[in-house]
């Protein structure tokens, strides 16, 4: 595990309220200005970081001079836009001090849900990525209760390392990482240091879905975990506090449990890409096409594909097939059923001019795509 970390050239770190807000008495500037001087180093040395963070509702609170958190979800959507501004605007002023660039994403699960807002949102963070500039990634409190309602993004975390195909998922929390038992209670309990997600023990171990210790605790970061390992990231629960703790665990240093992803990066997506998403259609391609997936691993452009099945819609997967009709891959199309058969044998170059726009160059993308 300390190999993947030291290793890992993309990695998602997730901070909670409790830490992003000191206890919920509004953000914490010299805590995220800690965690900003660490991430502005390590993409520096060629990394890409993304942040995930909670802590709009707190600081919500704290601008409008609320001593209790409210229960009414209009109220609690409403401190969250307000103290959106204050969370976004500390991450900015943070890492410009470091000389790096920022961006505030707000993402809901069914933008992760949906295959072309899904696509658009991935789109967007790798160009973030290639700008050299961090986002910064919260849920959009203001339209949706299911953040505030768990108060932890430990799941968007992991769907964001799914998204962008990361290397790690960081999670830093108020505990040093996950027990046995909670040792608060059991003086025997053991501290686990390294596991593999999804083992099954890690969920008992972490309190259960409906024990007072699991809700919004221990036990939603070890299913982020093994949510994350789908796509093969591996996750480490560390300490927040912890000094220097993300330099330290890309330099390979053992600190707080280690997940390991049983299953390699590209196998995992490609898993994912062939037995977990349903078919809305299919294009047939010419034999050029198919040497050029099968043989070069390259992209599928429009000029190859020769007939377009079904109707679809840009980001659903269809399956892609050879001149006898045999399914030879499937991905996610970069666009529609309508548009594939108005791009249909034509390059690249002319799309902008038939559809009056253009996506991507690629029908489908390398990256998106996986042989049968």
């Amino acid at each position: 595990m300390a190999e993947l970390l030291k290793n890992a050239r993309r990695i998602v770190v997730k901070v909670g309220s409790s830490l992003v807000t000191n206890e919920g008495r509004g953000v914490d500037a010299q805590a995220i200005g800690n965690w900003c001087r660490q991430l502005a180093l390590l993409a520096q040395q060629g990394r890409e970081m993304v942040m995930v963070s909670s802590g709009a509702v707190a600081e919500g609170m704290k601008r409008l001079n609320w001593s209790a958190r409210p229960k009414e979800l209009h109220e609690l959507q409403a401190a969250a836009a307000v103290g959106q501004m204050g969370l976004a605007q500390m991450y900015e002023s943070k890492l410009s001090e470091h000389g790096m660039g920022s961006a505030q994403v707000l993402l809901t699960h069914a933008d992760l849900a949906d295959r072309e807002r899904y696509l658009n949102a991935r789109s967007t963070l790798l160009t973030l990525l290639g700008l050299k500039v961090i986002p910064v990634i919260n849920e959009n409190d203001t339209v949706v209760n299911d953040e505030i309602k768990f108060g932890d993004n430990d799941t968007l975390g992991a769907l964001v390392a799914n998204l962008i195909e990361a290397d790690a998922l960081v999670i830093l929390t108020d505990q040093k990482g996950l027990y046995s038992a909670d040792p608060r209670r059991d003086p025997t309990a053991r501290f686990i240091d390294v596991a593999q997600a999804g083992d099954p023990e890690l969920e008992r171990m972490a309190g259960g879905a409906g024990s007072s210790l699991g809700s919004g605790g221990m036990i939603t970061k070890v299913l982020a975990a093994k949510r994350a390992a789908r796509s093969g990231a591996s996750t480490v629960i560390a300490w927040g506090r912890e000094n220097d703790v993300l330099l330290r665990l890309a330099q390979g240093e053992a600190i707080g449990t280690a997940f390991v992803a049983a299953t390699p990066k590209f196998a995992a997506r490609k898993q994912w890409m062939a037995d977990h998403l349903q078919l809305r259609g299919a294009v047939t391609v010419d034999d050029g096409a198919v040497a050029k997936l099968r043989d070069d691993g390259k992209s599928l452009l429009p000029i190859g594909v020769t007939e377009v099945e079904g109707e679809f819609h840009r980001g659903d997967v269809i399956a892609v097939r050879d001149p006898r009709g045999v399914e030879i891959a499937r991905g996610l199309a970069n666009y529609s059923s309508a548009e594939a058969r108005l791009i249909a044998r034509k390059p690249s170059s002319q799309i902008e001019a038939l559809l009056g726009y253009a996506n991507e160059p690629e029908m489908i993308h390398r990256d998106n795509l996986v042989l049968a």
